[in-house]
């Protein structure tokens, strides 16, 4: 089997070295620049193209399309895309023989788009997973190929989460491994009436409004606690990120539950929601500082 891989991230580097372990033949690996704007807290696949001396190619957005010809060239049994962060033109698609396949952090149909990890714990999901299905030109709306699900604690992190999801995103692709060597594509229907999509989220998107209920507030916490650009509120004058809370007790008694906002009782520091409900902030610093 030979195939051409568009990869980044952790889920790409994982799922890049399970296909080598296959032995399947890698022509080519589309990845990413990183961004010197981002927290890079993750594994690079351009490195592992290095030390395993596959041919990589690291093209902008707009240079996408003209991959093609090479695409075309090499007529490759698969396209796998792999956390890859652009949408992968038609034209690149149509170069798979067989099938042109995306590994999604969620467990489709919820959760397409952007963010899928980070929109779960939002919401507070109690599980998500790992999708891998049929690319179309509509995003994460292909057939369904395998899934794997993973629990997430009440107290997760995005990070934690997003190990389980990368762990689960192997399992999903070693299961159906056996099957695409032999040309056969497994499809169940992605229901996508049944399901949901999210863009994605900006750093502003974590600033914390104390008018929402302390789960809430507590869900979104965890949804952007570093590496990820982190809640955030004002204190004094001063942003400050919040990165760690907890909601069960006990706490003092002197807290005023009818104010929302940021108390600081007996040393500890707590947050009073909307719902007169308290969260205890157990790390927090300056936004302009490091944790």
């Amino acid at each position: 089997m030979r195939v051409v891989v568009f990869a980044y991230h952790d889920v790409g580097v994982n799922c890049l070295q399970a296909l080598l372990d296959a032995g399947v033949q890698v022509d080519l690996v589309v990845t990413h620049h990183d961004d010197p704007n981002e927290n890079v807290w993750f594994g690079s696949v351009a490195k592992l193209c290095q030390e395993k001396q596959i041919p990589y190619v690291q093209p902008s957005v707009s240079e996408l399309v003209s991959l093609a010809p090479k695409l075309q060239a090499l007529a490759p049994d698969y396209l796998f895309s792999f956390y890859y962060r652009y949408m992968i033109p038609a034209e690149l698609l149509s170069c798979a023989k067989i099938a042109a396949l995306n590994m999604h952090g969620s467990l489709l149909p919820k959760y397409r788009g952007r963010a899928p990890v980070n929109w779960a714990i939002l919401h507070g999901e109690s599980e998500t997973g790992a999708s891998l299905h049929i690319m179309e030109a509509k995003p994460d709306a292909g057939d369904i190929v395998g899934q794997e699900a993973v629990t997430i604690g009440p107290n997760e992190t995005a990070t934690e989460v997003f190990t389980k999801v990368s762990k689960a995103a192997v399992v999903v692709l070693k299961s159906v491994l056996p099957k695409l060597l032999h040309g056969q594509v497994p499809r169940e229907p992605n229901l996508l009436s049944e399901g949901s999509y999210f863009g994605g989220r900006k750093p502003e998107d974590g600033r914390i409004i104390w008018g929402q209920t302390a789960q809430q507030v507590h869900n979104l916490v965890r949804a952007v606690a570093p590496p990820y650009p982190g809640a955030f509120t004002e204190y004094h004058g001063q942003t400050q990120i919040v990165a760690k809370t907890r909601l069960d007790g006990p706490f003092p008694r002197g807290l005023d539950l009818q104010t929302p906002g940021v108390q600081v009782v007996d040393n500890r520091v707590f947050g009073i929601c909307g719902d007169h409900q308290a969260l205890e902030i157990l790390d927090w610093y300056p936004a302009n500082k490091t944790s």
